[in-house]
């Protein structure tokens, strides 16, 4: 469910470690490496399938993070896993030949 949350690209992701000195609901600074770094957050922005893209920071003001650590979390998504409020249970079936008719199935 982690690799899943993460290829889709709404949780916002250090690229570079460092400490958080300024966070709010538009945007979060980065000191790292002598560098302030900006990572803007989406808030209320429409997406291809016309619904509302949303980013939350979960990182505190004045914590030091490493490259890689979840920075802020987006819809379905919480401390950068699927969170889709229900354990959902998953198999691959293959169906007539074991080719380009495999599916996915959700119980």
């Amino acid at each position: 469910e982690r690799q899943v949350a993460l290829d889709s690209g709404i949780p916002a992701i250090a690229e570079h470690g460092g400490k958080i000195i300024y966070n709010n609901t538009e945007k979060i600074l980065l000191l790292g490496n002598g560098y302030t770094r900006s990572i803007p957050l989406l808030m209320y922005q429409r997406s291809n399938k016309n619904t509302c893209m949303h980013q939350k920071s979960q990182v505190p003001q004045g914590k030091c993070i490493k490259k890689g650590q979840i920075l802020a979390d987006g819809a379905a998504t919480v401390g950068g896993e699927l969170a889709l409020g229900k354990n959902v249970l998953v198999a691959y079936m293959p169906w007539e030949g074991y080719n380009s008719e495999d599916a996915v199935l959700i119980s």
